[in-house]
């Protein structure tokens, strides 16, 4: 973990990311985050590489001790509507703009940067480079994974409190047995061929299996 890697040190700056983008169910979800400068929170990381046990503790520590957060969505209608990037770079600018605080900048995890009025900034790897967007990593991860566990209560039967809408053999073994539930993203490749009853073999090594959006 580095500090800002912007020619200009700013103090109270957003760090914004994502989860979501590649599960066949469930809205896609991004955090902004802006930590308060006197009130560190050690630990933060990557969340990928965190445990959920340690995810779900950083959580309770920047809920307490960040200047300000924000969680926002883009539904699976608009998913399905606007395809997944353009949803994904919605969430982002909901996010950072239902901060109570206005950000002085904003770092993004990632290649895009959403068209809004913020000086920022894409990072590749920046959840693990840049503070405040480990935070937001977590804060939506944390948020996204809770959802699909209750989830998993209202739509039994797919597995949603494991997997959380990724496309697992589970998963695909449920949507061929029960059918997409209003979860579902119908633009995503195994759940449209599945509707139009284009499926393929899922042991030949093609079709929806191997064309699963990439996260």
């Amino acid at each position: 973990m580095i500090d800002l890697p912007f020619e200009a040190p700013v103090a109270f700056y957003a760090g914004v990311d994502e989860v979501g983008r590649g599960p066949l169910a469930g809205d896609v979800l991004a955090a902004a985050v802006i930590l308060h400068p006197e009130r560190p929170i050690s630990g933060l990381a990557d969340s990928k590489v965190l445990s959920e046990k340690q995810r779900n503790r950083l959580y309770d520590a920047i809920v307490d001790r960040a200047d300000c957060f924000a969680v926002a969505r883009a539904t699976v209608a608009e998913i399905d509507r606007l395809n997944i990037f353009q949803a994904t770079l919605l969430a982002m600018a909901r996010a950072v703009s239902s901060l109570g605080r206005e950000p002085g900048f904003v770092a993004v995890d990632g290649k895009h940067v959403p068209k809004w009025r913020y000086p920022s900034q894409a990072l590749i790897k920046g959840d693990s480079r840049v503070p405040a967007i480990s935070a937001a990593a977590i804060i939506a991860k944390v948020t996204r994974d809770r959802e699909m566990v209750a989830f998993d209560a209202v739509y039994p039967g797919y597995g949603f409190a494991d997997h959380k809408g990724y496309g697992t053999a589970r998963h695909l073994a449920a949507l061929r047995s029960l059918g997409p539930t209003p979860l579902h993203r119908r633009s995503f490749r195994p759940v449209r061929d599945l509707l139009n009853g284009t499926e393929a073999d899922p042991e030949s090594g093609e079709g929806p299996q191997a064309d699963l959006p990439i996260g």
